[in-house]
C-alpha cells in the first residue's frame, strides 16, 4: 500500500455498502477485476467453485469486511476479514488505533522454510542409520532439489536436514528437510520433495517406509510481532493493569490460555480466510509451538510497563502471496490487493499483528466490562436479522410478541456499540 493511503477512515462503518467501496476504489489499491468482484456482491461462481473441491451443490458464503487503523512495519495496512461473527473486525480495528497512537505494530518473519518428513519403521540399529543418513546429507538435499527444479530456479530448494530417532527400540526414525518455498506456502512443494527423497532415506538407513509429507509445525518459519499501547489509550492504567494479569492467568493455567489463544486466532483467522491461507494448517501450526514446552502457553503475552503494556507475540505461520487460491478465487485476489503484502514473510507479520489485536481487544473487555456487553450488542444485529421478514427464516423467523420493538432499540444499541468498538473511526 502507498504510504499515501491511510488506513484510517473516518466514519467507515455508518456510510452503506455502495460508499464503502466507493472510498476503497478512490485509494487505488485494486484492479478492475477486483471491483468487479466486490461490487457485484462477492461471490464464487458455482463452475469454479465446482472445480475447487468435489460433490459442489452450491457456495456458502461469509461477511467480507475490512479492518482499519493497522500500521504495520510503519505501513499503513487494510486487513480483509471474513467472519460470521460479531465484534471480531470493530475489535480488532479498536485494538489496532489504540496501537496505532504508540507507534503500530513491528515485525519480523523467518526465512519461508518448510519442513518434509520421511518416517521409517523396523530399523536396524537406528542410531547408527540416523549417523549414516547424516552423511549423506548432500546427496539427500541434491535429490530434494532435483524434484522442485521450477523453485530452484527461483531461488528457493532444500537447505539443511535432521535426523531424529523416535524410538530406537521399535527402529523409528524420521528424516526432516528443510526446504526454501519463496513466497508460497508450500505444502505441495514439500509434499513433492518427501515423496522424491524417501526411497533413498529407506536405501541408506533400512526398515520400512512409512509416511512422506510435511509437517505443519514449521519451527523454521517463526512470525514474531510486538506492539505498545499506552494507559490512557486502553481507559487508564487500572484496566492496562488488569490485561497483564489477564495474560499473566494465561501463563499459568492451560485451560485459561486455549481460550487466550482462542481470541488471538480469533483475528488471525479471519484474515486468513480472506486471504486465501489455508487457516487449518495455521492453527494446528500454532496450538502444537503453544504446547512444545510440554504445557500448553499463551501464543501472546502482555506485560506492564511504565504508562502502558508491550504485547508480544511468537508462532509458525506459513502463508503465500502466490499460488492455492490466488490463482483461481477472484475474492482472494482482491484481498491480497487490499492488504498490498508483497512477499508471504510481509503478509504473516500482518496477519500477527491482527492477532495481536484481536488478543488486546478480548483481554481489555474482560479486564474492564466484561466480554459480552459489546459481544451480545452486536450479536443482536444478527438476532434481527433473522427475525426479520424476508430474512430467509419466512413466518417462523419472525419475533415473539413484542420482539419488535425490543430489536428496535437493540438495533440502535448495536449501533452504538460498533461505533464505541472502532473507537468512533
Amino acid at each position: 500500500m502507498s504510504q499515501k493511503v491511510s488506513s484510517r477512515i473516518s466514519g467507515f462503518y455508518k456510510r452503506c455498502l455502495e460508499d464503502r467501496l466507493r472510498e476503497i476504489q478512490a485509494l487505488g489499491l485494486l484492479d478492475e477485476d477486483a471491483l468487479a468482484h466486490l461490487a457485484s456482491g462477492g461471490g464464487l461462481p458455482t463452475a469454479v467453485a465446482d472445480r475447487m473441491c468435489e460433490n459442489v451443490i452450491a457456495t456458502h458464503a461469509l461477511p467480507l469486511g475490512l479492518a482499519l487503523n493497522f500500521r504495520v512495519n510503519q505501513r499503513d495496512v487494510l486487513v480483509p476479514m471474513a467472519v460470521e461473527e460479531p465484534s471480531v473486525i470493530a475489535a480488532a480495528s479498536n485494538a489496532a488505533r489504540m496501537v496505532r497512537l504508540s507507534g503500530g505494530f513491528s515485525g519480523d518473519a523467518d526465512p519461508p522454510i518448510m519442513t518434509a518428513q520421511v518416517q521409517l519403521d523396523d530399523v536396524p540399529d537406528a542410531e547408527d542409520a540416523a549417523v549414516r543418513l547424516e552423511a549423506a546429507r548432500a546427496s539427500l538435499l541434491a535429490a530434494g532439489d532435483a524434484a522442485i527444479p521450477r523453485m530452484v530456479a527461483r531461488g528457493g530448494g532444500c537447505r539443511d536436514l535432521e535426523v531424529r530417532v523416535l524410538s530406537a527400540e521399535l527402529g523409528v526414525l524420521v528424516v526432516h528437510l528443510y526446504v526454501e518455498v519463496g513466497d508460497a506456502m508450500g505444502a505441495n512443494l514439500v509434499d513433492t520433495v518427501a515423496e522424491a527423497v524417501a526411497p533413498l532415506v529407506q536405501r541408506i538407513a533400512g526398515g520400512t517406509l512409512g509416511l512422506r509429507i510435511l509437517s505443519n509445525l514449521t519451527v523454521r518459519r517463526l512470525v514474531r510481532v510486538t506492539a505498545t499501547v499506552g494507559d490512557d489509550a486502553l481507559g487508564g492504567a487500572d484496566v492496562a493493569s488488569g490485561v497483564a494479569r489477564a495474560s499473566r492467568f494465561a501463563e499459568l493455567d492451560p485451560y485459561r490460555a486455549a481460550t487466550h489463544n482462542k481470541g488471538f486466532m480469533n483475528g488471525l483467522d479471519a484474515a486468513a480466510v480472506a486471504l486465501g491461507q489455508d487457516f487449518r494448517a495455521i492453527e494446528a501450526g500454532a496450538h502444537a509451538y503453544a504446547s512444545m514446552s510440554g504445557q500448553y502457553r499463551p501464543l501472546s503475552t502482555w506485560e506492564r510497563v511504565p504508562g502502558g503494556l508491550v504485547g508480544r507475540a511468537e508462532l509458525p505461520l506459513a502463508v503465500g502471496t502466490v499460488g492455492g487460491l490466488t490463482e483461481v478465487h477472484a475474492g482472494v485476489r482482491a484481498a491480497l490487493q487490499l492488504v498490498g503484502a508483497k512477499s508471504a514473510g510481509e503478509l504473516a507479520v500482518v496477519l500477527a499483528s491482527v492477532g495481536l489485536a484481536s488478543n488486546l481487544a478480548a483481554l481489555r473487555a474482560l479486564a474492564s466490562e466484561g466480554i459480552q456487553r459489546g459481544h451480545m450488542r452486536l450479536h443482536e444485529r444478527k438476532r434481527a436479522l433473522a427475525a426479520a421478514p424476508g430474512a430467509g427464516g419466512g413466518e417462523a423467523a419472525a419475533p415473539a410478541s413484542g420482539d419488535g420493538k425490543r430489536f428496535a432499540g437493540e438495533r440502535a444499541e448495536a449501533h452504538r456499540a460498533v461505533q464505541q468498538a472502532e473507537g468512533g473511526t
